[in-house]
């Protein structure tokens, strides 16, 4: 859950919310906010902002079965189960030497 601070004024300071990021996507992050000239804090909430509005305009959400973990598993429970031929076989393992 994000965070609200109150500034020195006593005013409420907008939610605040601490993320961990790899190296790499910091990184690229940060080119991405200098080529806007934008802090990086700034370019983070403009991307979550298109990512929300993304995700809401195609009706997906994160917890919805459309996923593809779900998808493969309802696609493997919709199977047939299918029987083994035969009586499963022996292995024979030589000893060396």
């Amino acid at each position: 859950m994000a965070t609200r601070q109150t500034s020195s004024s006593g005013k409420p300071k907008s939610p605040r919310i601490q993320v961990v990021l790899p190296e790499e996507l910091c990184r690229r992050l940060t080119a991405l906010a200098e080529q806007e000239c934008r802090t990086v804090s700034n370019m983070a909430m403009v991307l979550i902002q298109q990512g929300v509005q993304r995700l809401e305009q195609t009706g997906s959400s994160l917890a919805s079965p459309s996923t593809s973990t779900e998808r493969l598993r309802s696609a493997l429970e919709a199977q047939q189960p299918r029987r083994l031929r035969g009586a499963p076989r022996r292995l024979r393992l030589h000893r060396p030497g």
